[in-house]
């Protein structure tokens, strides 16, 4: 069964911290901790957030400290054979 193929559900609303939230039925439940909202009439859409590249020196430098503090900013040295000469005949 596809995305698509998921019959319509009813969901329950709750109120959490004076927010109004929905309980979601294992079938529709997203991926990750973010979706973006919006209406279309009287419908409330729900799309998945998806991760933005970093755009500035400070997101790229934030990134690496992330990825160093996970262990996995030092690679290994890799060996390189030496250029080779080649005669292309121009």
């Amino acid at each position: 069964m596809t995305k698509l193929d998921v019959q319509p559900a009813r969901a329950k609303l709750f109120t959490h911290g004076g927010s109004q939230a929905v309980r979601l039925p294992k079938a529709f439940r997203f991926e990750g901790t973010e979706v973006s909202v919006r209406r279309e009439g009287d419908a409330v859409i729900l799309e998945p957030v998806v991760a933005k590249p970093p755009r500035t020196q400070a997101d790229l430098d934030a990134m690496w400290a992330r990825i160093d503090a996970r262990g996995g900013g030092d690679f290994p040295d890799r060996e390189q054979p030496s250029e080779q000469e080649r005669d292309f005949g121009w």
